[in-house]
């Protein structure tokens, strides 16, 4: 009887359009979800563990590294780090590099962000075509440029000047900077538009006063980008600057490992000291960052 009442359970069941649940497929689950934390654990290993090992390195003598590479500091020797600090070399190179990376980064935002305004909220012949062209700057780095932007500064007089690098660090961080602003501007409604031409609002106006602050998230991602890229940026300020004193942090922690050689424990102070203003940007915004990208790739 009970072998007879089964299949006309489960007829009963498939008449009322009922299913029988699922089980999970828990050992598929498990096994994807550890190999996702396996990578996410190499991915960080191969991130921090240089990066740690150059700050533990600063804590510790140039005989300790040289007797035990791998060894922990024993004892902890802070008059690297102090040196560093109270050294004018590495603060006159932390300042040139700040008014570089902030003078690129106003200048990448500001027009970037006009542009992206243009590009998305105006109707003119060739826009796309335009659009096309601020895209393709993305397959050009500064560093293909290094040498026709020599010969140019060279003309006008920019070598051996902060904004002969601050300039060229800009230009290039436009197309980035539109191909992001460009789609998040475009999504906004224009109803919004609509309202305040109505409230007797005019373009610039609605621009400045609406667009803007709707488009934050994006305009805060753009401008850490620029930042962190003019910050890093090594190969220009090679070409351009000839004297120390306009050193960015990238040339300085180069000239200053050439310059104490023999002294590794300073060396990794001097560099592990220069990494903190980046990585300090990416840590207090990486969600500002997250979220910007995450909005313009939606629009």
């Amino acid at each position: 009887m009970t072998q007879a009442s089964e299949p006309k359970g489960r007829g009963a069941a498939q008449a009322s359009g009922m299913r029988a649940p699922r089980r999970p497929a828990s050992g598929k689950a498990a096994s994807g979800n550890g190999a996702r934390y396996l990578i996410i654990l190499l991915v960080l290993g191969i991130t921090l563990v240089p990066m740690l090992y150059l700050i533990l390195g600063g804590f510790r003598s140039t005989a300790q590294i040289n007797t035990s590479p791998n060894g922990l500091p024993h004892p902890w020797v802070w008059s690297n780090y102090a040196a560093v600090l109270t050294s004018s070399v590495f603060w006159q190179a932390v300042g040139n590099s700040a008014v570089i990376a902030v003078v690129a980064t106003g200048l990448a935002v500001v027009l970037g962000s006009t542009a992206a305004f243009a590009l998305s909220r105006y109707t003119f012949r060739g826009r796309e075509t335009l659009y096309m062209l601020f895209t393709a700057g993305l397959l050009f780095t500064l560093n293909t440029a290094a040498l026709p932007l020599f010969l140019l500064l060279q003309r006008i007089n920019l070598l051996d000047n902060l904004f002969g690098v601050a300039l060229p660090e800009a230009a290039f961080s436009l197309p980035i900077t539109i191909v992001i602003l460009r789609p998040f501007m475009r999504a906004i409604p224009g109803e919004l538009e609509d309202a305040a031409v109505v409230d007797g609002a005019t373009r610039i106006r609605f621009f400045w006063k609406i667009l803007l602050p709707l488009s934050r998230p994006a305009l805060i991602t753009v401008g850490i980008l620029a930042f962190v890229t003019s910050w890093n940026n090594y190969l220009l300020p090679l070409v351009v600057f000839t004297s120390p004193d306009h050193f960015t942090l990238p040339l300085a922690v180069a000239n200053f490992e050439s310059t104490y050689t023999e002294d590794t424990a300073r060396v990794f102070a001097f560099t592990a000291l220069s990494m903190i203003p980046a990585l300090a940007v990416f840590v207090f915004a990486q969600r500002k960052l997250v979220g910007g990208l995450v909005g313009a790739i939606k629009a």
